[in-house]
């Protein structure tokens, strides 16, 4: 088989976080068809254990280690060098003389880059073969978005930000063969930002494991199942993820309290910050941390929630908890790269008012089971993991993908 060389920014494993999900699932389907080098970093040392199971679908494989509280001071050297925060922060020097030594002495004939952080590892290096960086989101855009929404001194660091991640996404679609985003919807976002490689830019949608998030498994219950209980998952330290279970906190669910007293919130994910573990001061708000399963909490929600008022790409959650025949309400934010009718699949609500209102009548069961079963159905429908990844197939054939890059 064809040589492969493979980055992603955290050992794709555990697939607990979007960071995790998309990479491993990505690399099951290269490793049935290259032999794979797969290049990353670890900053959780329980992540150490799940080392042989990545092992196991590579012909070589290099994991750095980093330290987190570290790397956040060292990653400030940005600020001297003129680089985005992002791509500092996740450099780490022993891993760039592996990533040298393969594209060198192995020479792959592709390399297939998760994340525009991990883009500089290859950028310089001399060209090999094909080159495709799965970006999934446009970055910039979050960090733009950032800028708008937050106040000083934050603001100016997160203008810098988007302007270097703008900058180094630009150098990826020009110097790479093929940008790719997890959605239609987010690679014609990045066609809009670059309007002549729009030929280099393709959507190829994330999905989700349905076998896994099958609802038909008996998940004994993890609260009190007789009051209302809706749910969030994530990573707990991201900041779309804090500003969403905040606002839902502090103004969505005192609302829908007046009617449904009982009700109680979880937010489920590792890495809680210092803002969200104060939300648990509330006795209706439980914080749980990393769980070995998140399962349990979705499927005996009344409804899990998404309220993110930044959202970029899909939102694995969402997918996640229709996979397991629950009603979602959401954001338009987090339904966007999602092939979902809002009022048959999941329920769209933007503003604190209308958003306790959809959560209340989910309470009082309106179409839950419904709602939970139609989406359900758009899952195995659309967003099976092998169906999407084929989206693939054309970009990692180099003579093709090399007439697509030339077109442009």
């Amino acid at each position: 088989m064809a040589n492969l060389l493979y980055l992603t920014q955290r050992l794709p494993y555990p697939p607990i976080k979007g960071e995790k999900i998309r990479p491993l699932q990505i690399l099951k389907y290269l490793a049935q068809r290259y032999d794979v080098y797969v290049g990353c970093l670890i900053d959780d040392p329980s992540d150490e254990q799940h080392i042989p199971p990545i092992q196991a679908m590579a012909r070589d494989i290099h994991v750095a280690h980093m330290n987190r509280r570290r790397a956040r001071i060292t990653c400030l050297t940005g600020l001297l060098t003129g680089e985005s925060l992002s791509v500092t922060f996740f450099r780490d020097a022993g891993l760039t003389r592996w990533v040298r030594n393969v594209v060198e002495t192995v020479r792959p004939e592709v390399i297939f880059v998760n994340s525009g952080n991990m883009a500089p590892y290859i950028l310089d290096l001399p060209r090999t073969g094909l080159r495709l960086v799965d970006l999934a989101d446009v970055d910039s855009e979050k960090w733009r978005a950032y800028a708008e929404t937050t106040a000083r001194p934050m603001r100016f660091v997160y203008r810098r930000e988007w302007r270097k991640v703008a900058a180094l996404e630009r150098r990826i679609v020009t110097e790479c063969d093929l940008s790719s985003f997890v959605s239609d919807a987010e690679a014609d976002l990045f066609k809009r930002l670059h309007p002549d490689c729009v030929a280099r830019i393709r959507g190829v949608s994330s999905g989700v494991d349905h076998r896994y998030f099958d609802p038909a498994q008996d998940f004994d219950p993890v609260y009190d199942v007789s009051v209302p209980n809706y749910v969030f998952t994530g990573t707990m330290d991201y900041k779309p993820n804090v500003d969403a279970v905040t606002w839902f906190a502090r103004d969505i669910l005192p609302l829908i309290r007046r009617h449904e007293p009982a009700a109680r919130f979880h937010v489920v994910g590792n890495a809680p910050s210092p803002e969200v573990w104060r939300l648990a001061e509330d006795p209706a708000i439980s914080v749980t941390g990393r769980v070995p399963d998140v399962r349990p909490y979705v499927a005996h929600a009344t409804a899990a929630v998404a309220p993110m008022l930044i959202a970029r790409g899909i939102q694995n959650k969402v997918l996640e908890a229709m996979a397991l025949a629950r009603p979602v309400v959401v954001t338009a934010g987090a339904l966007e790269g999602i092939i979902a009718t809002p009022g048959r699949h999941v329920v769209l609500a933007d503003s604190t008012e209308d958003f306790a209102a959809a959560c209340i009548a989910l309470a009082r069961d309106g179409d839950r089971d419904g709602i939970g079963a139609a989406a359900r159905s758009r899952i195995l429908e659309r967003y099976d993991w092998n169906a999407t990844l084929h989206g693939f197939d054309d970009m990692l054939r180099p003579r093709q993908a090399t007439e697509l890059a030339s077109a442009v």
